[in-house]
């Protein structure tokens, strides 16, 4: 029975993490709030479950609610936010948050009702109701920090794992979710009366669905890196594109002005986009930021290999860029293999934040046809302190990025000179 429980234990982590990473990678096409939606949804089940919904394993007593679907949900947080950043992370953290305080309000308030017995003789078990309440709150709020954690200990050890993504994001994972087992045993010793077996054997189910997760994340990585599910298609048809004119209207106007190698936005709605949207974040007294990137030594990818292979290595880089931005950041391609992305919203520091990510990816994900990896030079400028209009922030940043290229090669350069990263000066 044990090992029937096991087998089952391991599907359902497989499933949760597989159905979740889609939502996630069609962000762009469904919307993130499908996927923020998809995390409430799950929110009060896996909280109920590790209440009352215990299963015996061969290490001990689990509960896959706790082990496999708040495992999961930690570990989406962290992915959501190497798709996006922590500015869209405190999103669902916060909605989930807020939401458990309604639920024990408005627990409490029921309570007060004369309540009709119903002919089956069942009632609703209004106690439950409020612990279930409180323990949701106290479930968000360890929440909370376990994302803040993850978040600050993924990117710390980047400078000692800088290329290993996949033990990164396990090391982060098991070390915020031995700190959640702690802080929410506690919580399930106080109000529920639970034995150490269940902190022992909850401790080491969530240990196993990392160790699953891990290998799902670095299964997703790898499929990532297929151009045809990297790229991001138009929108997905559905009965509501059918039904509306406006969809159609809008799915219409976005193929205007979209460049036909790369299927990225042109130059041309650089410039009838960019000066509204760069006026409109100063009205409102938010920054915006500007990032130029430049393919390292392409001319030597074109002379070595022809041009339709060139075209190609072009078309997998936009798919890459376009795979890591986030939700209304805008991405053109400027000329040749230089693409500038619009950042609205955006600080200097979250900007080259992102640019260096994206700078990884593309050495990461992008080859040569001899095999060599892609490497780019970026340039990043930010609204108002570098300038209020497109052409200063474009003239600023691609004076940084011709600053990164006189380094070396391969770098992100800003404000304040170089952001130090690995594989500098290794351009291909």
């Amino acid at each position: 029975m044990q090992v029937f429980n096991l087998a089952l234990f391991l599907c359902e982590a497989v499933i949760y993490f597989t159905v979740m990473t889609v939502f996630l990678h069609f962000r762009r096409q469904l919307g993130l709030g499908v996927f923020l939606a998809a995390l409430g949804v799950m929110h009060f089940m896996e909280t109920y479950l590790a209440a009352v919904f215990y299963i015996e394993l061969p290490f001990g007593t689990v509960s896959p609610g706790s082990s496999v679907f708040f495992a999961g949900k930690l570990m989406m947080i962290l992915l959501l936010y190497l798709k996006e950043d922590a500015a869209i992370v405190r999103q669902p953290i916060y909605g989930l948050f807020l939401g458990n305080l309604v639920t024990v309000g408005v627990a409490q308030l029921l309570q007060l009702h004369n309540v009709v017995a119903l002919p089956a003789g069942r009632a609703a078990d209004m106690g439950f109701l409020n612990e279930m309440g409180w323990l949701m709150v106290w479930g968000t709020a360890l929440l909370y920090l376990d994302a803040i954690g993850i978040i600050l200990l993924y990117e710390r050890l980047g400078r000692l794992l800088r290329r290993h993504v996949v033990l990164r994001f396990a090391l982060s994972g098991a070390a915020l979710l031995t700190f959640d087992q702690i802080g929410f045993y506690a919580a399930l010793a106080v109000l529920f009366d639970a034995p150490f077996s269940v902190f022992l054997g909850g401790w080491l189910a969530k240990l196993l669905a990392v160790a699953v997760y891990a290998l799902l994340f670095a299964a997703y990585l790898k499929i990532e890196q297929i151009p045809r599910l990297a790229r991001s298609p138009g929108e997905i048809t559905d009965i509501f594109n059918r039904l509306t004119f406006r969809e159609r209207y809008q799915a219409l106007l976005a193929r205007s002005g979209v460049d036909g190698l790369t299927g990225v936005l042109d130059r041309s709605r650089l410039e009838a986009d960019a000066p509204k949207l760069i006026r409109d974040c100063l009205d409102r007294g938010r920054e915006l930021s500007v990032v130029m990137i430049d393919a390292d030594h392409f001319k030597e990818v074109n002379d070595l290999f022809g041009h339709l292979k060139g075209d190609e290595v072009l078309k997998e880089m936009a798919a890459r860029l376009q795979a890591g931005l986030r939700a209304g950041d805008h991405l053109f391609r400027f000329g040749g293999e230089e693409f500038v992305l619009l950042l609205p919203d955006t600080g200097h520091e979250r900007a080259l934040t992102l640019a260096e990510r994206l700078r990884e990816e593309i050495c990461r994900s992008v080859m040569r046809p001899d095999g060599q990896r892609v490497t780019v030079s970026i340039g990043v400028a930010s609204a108002p302190e570098d300038g209020r209009a497109l052409d200063a922030l474009l003239g600023c940043a691609d004076e940084r990025l011709y600053g990164a290229k006189k380094n070396g090669r391969d770098g992100v350069h800003g404000r304040f000179g170089r952001l130090v990263s690995s594989g500098a000066g290794t351009g291909s």
